[in-house]
């Protein structure tokens, strides 16, 4: 599905602490590879990637700023111009720049992957969706951990499943085309 010159591609948390090999996110390494060819589509259609940066408050958490697992993941880190913004809640929205940004760059629609499915993933979709954002979730471009009830495929199919219809239009990476802006009329 072809992307205007409206849409941003927004990454999700993917931060270097959620890829501990000691309790790996599922299926991580073909995250980051669906992830960074979103990312190099987009640039090449000149689309705008932001990035979320979850900031947690626990100085021994992962993703504590003074922490070095705090950081994007390298394999798709951001390039100078290209925003990144700091939430300290699930919701991307909250408390930050997130819709601001956004307005000022004319950006109406949204394609989002990354990292916490049930949570942050979950939380902004459903904000954007209340905020009047056309939502396109990467169905295979977010990701989880099991838990004691549930595998993580278990938990991203239950909530791909739950999300589509209301709040997001569903689509695999592979069908995600980015139209380039001068190409625009």
């Amino acid at each position: 599905m072809m992307m205007d010159s409206q849409t941003a591609l927004m990454i999700i948390d993917v931060q270097l602490g959620m890829f501990d090999e000691s309790d790996p996110i599922f299926d991580g390494n073909e995250l980051l590879e669906r992830i960074s060819t979103l990312i190099h589509q987009a640039r090449l259609a000149g689309i705008p990637v932001i990035y979320v940066q979850h900031n947690d408050q626990d100085p021994r958490s992962p993703l504590h700023n003074q922490q070095p697992t705090w950081v994007i993941h390298p394999d798709i880190q951001p390039v100078t111009g290209e925003l990144v913004v700091q939430k300290f809640y699930p919701d991307a929205f909250q408390e930050t720049v997130l819709q601001e940004e956004l307005e000022k760059q004319g950006i109406k629609n949204l394609v989002i992957a990354g990292i916490q499915t049930e949570y942050c993933v979950d939380t902004t979709c459903r904000r954007a969706f209340s905020l009047g954002y056309p939502v396109k979730l990467v169905q295979d471009a977010h990701s989880t951990w099991n838990t004691h009830q549930l595998t993580a495929r278990q938990i991203i199919d239950h909530h791909n499943q739950v999300l589509s219809g209301w709040f997001v239009k569903l689509l695999p990476a592979a069908a995600i085309e980015f139209a380039p802006r001068e190409l625009e009329s």
